[in-house]
């Protein structure tokens, strides 16, 4: 299945931003405040449920973790960090950073700031020193918002960061978080309603410490296939209509 507009690349290019967020005493602070006010939001503005959070830590740590999810809208975000039982760190596209009020309180927050489509190198690498700290961190494959409201082909930075890493894989399908759906109820004054799936954790095929291990060609494939594996586990986790490249 070919998507009908290629993956976006980022025009901006800002290195001097990237960078494993610190976690200072402020931003620990800040990020307990934003979990609860994203709660608050997230209740105000949708009907979530959650299925499988038996699934997810109840802290961080020891061991890295890296949480995938598929990517519907703009309320994929509030809806998995309300229903988290604390607040992961997360990849983040730059062009975000430049948003008005968003943009500042998402890096008060300590994102991972991400230039799509290109060779981001620090990126990864503040991804994989975080995972090294035992840190949960969510990715979205896709890249993108889905364009056709199902799963797109799956990018492969995710199969990387877990092979390189050896972190496990939390899968965790959302829907419901369509723009389209969840401020057309606003606009009538309706909560849509979200349903938020955990899936269980699972290692990519021939994963381990030391990487991905062999010539050029070969690596490529380990890590394509193991791109697959985790699209095919968020497809597992979605209604038919959602699982689009991967029904």
């Amino acid at each position: 299945m070919e998507n009908p507009i290629p993956k976006p690349v980022s025009e901006m290019w800002r290195p001097e931003l990237v960078r494993l967020p610190e976690m200072t005493r402020a931003r620990r602070a800040f990020r307990v405040f934003g979990h609860g006010l994203t709660k608050l939001v997230a209740a105000i503005c949708m009907n979530v449920s959650t299925e499988g959070m038996e699934n997810f830590p109840r802290k961080a740590g020891p061991e890295p973790l890296l949480v995938v999810i598929n990517h519907l809208g703009d309320s994929d975000v509030p809806a998995l960090i309300s229903s988290l039982p604390f607040p992961p760190d997360a990849l983040a596209k730059i062009e975000l950073y430049d948003l008005p009020i968003l943009g500042k309180l998402m890096d008060w927050y300590g994102v991972i700031w991400l230039h799509r489509g290109r060779p981001d190198k620090r990126a990864l690498r503040a991804a994989l020193d975080g995972l090294a700290e035992g840190r949960v961190i969510v990715i979205a494959p896709e890249g993108r918002y889905s364009l056709t409201g199902a799963l797109e082909e799956g990018s492969n930075g995710a199969a990387f960061l877990a092979y390189k890493s050896g972190a496990a894989i939390l899968p965790i399908a959302i829907t419901g978080t369509e723009n389209e759906n969840v401020y057309g109820n606003i606009k009538r004054f309706r909560r849509a309603r979200v349903h938020v799936r955990v899936g269980k954790m699972f290692k990519l095929a021939g994963q381990a410490q030391s990487g991905v291990r062999g010539g050029a060609g070969e690596r490529q494939e380990v890590i394509a296939q193991g791109t697959r594996q985790i699209m095919e586990s968020l497809a597992g986790l979605l209604p038919e209509k959602y699982r689009g490249a991967y029904s």
